[in-house]
This record gives structure tokens, C-alpha cells and sequence, in this order.
């Protein structure tokens, strides 16, 4: 599996980052050529699926979702508790699952960590690909967690 991290500073309440971090729907504001959409009838906590459809036209893949665990933050002090979701990934070209944190920090910040832990179909591509698609994947990530902050930062 390929594993990668990106973490972040936001200069926002660790409540209010993370309400935005779980607005599905908004994931496609920052992945580029990306919508999501809500499968079942509630869109937080365990069990709640989504997909989030990554492509042009008809060239494209979905990338189906299932919450795993959700703890929200306790508040936005240092001390309280961070958030963590964890989502299962279960498509045919991506498989594994990803991880966040929002941790409150001082001044009505938080610090946001995103870890995915994926594979790419075929399997045994990964095997032999993994240094390049966690390379590829911590970049894109780096930018999709910067339009995050900015999104985040403007909605406290």
C-alpha cells in the first residue's frame, strides 16, 4: 500500500474546520475534476457513504466511501479533544482507506493531518508504483489541503 501524510496548519476553530472537512459535497470545491455526492440519508458520523466521482465526460472512476469512525472535536482549546475520521475506500481503481485529524491549537487554530493508506487497481502495480503514488499522492493532496485551509479560513 502506498502511505502518505500531509498536515496543516489553519488558522480557524477546530469546529468549525472540521465542519467543513466533513461536508462531503465540498471535497469536489478542492480536488480538481472531482464531484461527490452523499449515498445514504444521513451524510456524518459511522456509516454514512459517499462517492466522489474524479474524471472528464465519460473518462473518469468512482471512488466510493464509508465513514469507519467519527469523533468530532471536543471544542477549540489546546487540551480538548481532536476530531479523527477514518473512511474506507472500496472502488475498483482505489482501495485502502484515509484518516484525518483536527487538533485544536492556541489563537483559534487547528492543525489538520490527512493520511491515506491506498492502493490502485491493478493491485500489484502498487507493489512496484508505491514510492510514486504516495509521491504523486502527497502532492496532490498538499494542494487539495491548501484550497481546504483557504475554504476553511474564510467560514469561521
Amino acid at each position: 500500500m502506498a502511505r502518505f501524510t500531509v498536515v496543516r496548519d489553519v488558522h480557524a476553530p477546530a469546529t468549525a474546520a472540521w465542519r467543513v472537512l466533513v461536508d462531503w459535497p465540498r471535497h469536489g470545491d478542492w480536488v480538481p475534476l472531482t464531484a461527490v455526492r452523499v449515498t445514504t440519508g444521513r451524510p456524518d458520523g459511522v456509516g454514512a457513504a459517499f462517492v466522489a466521482r474524479t474524471g472528464m465526460g465519460l473518462v473518469g472512476f468512482d471512488d466510493p466511501m464509508t465513514v469507519v469512525g467519527w469523533e468530532a472535536p471536543e471544542g477549540d482549546e489546546p487540551g480538548d479533544r481532536p476530531g479523527r475520521c477514518e473512511v474506507a475506500k472500496s472502488g475498483r481503481v482505489v482501495h485502502g482507506g484515509a484518516v484525518f485529524t483536527v487538533t485544536p491549537l492556541a489563537g483559534g487554530r487547528c492543525r489538520v493531518a490527512w493520511t491515506e493508506d491506498v492502493t490502485v487497481s491493478p493491485r500489484r502495480l502498487t507493489r512496484y508504483a508505491e514510492p510514486l503514488v504516495a509521491l504523486a499522492g502527497r502532492l496532490a493532496f498538499t494542494a487539495t489541503m491548501r484550497a481546504f485551509a483557504r475554504d476553511a479560513e474564510g467560514h469561521r
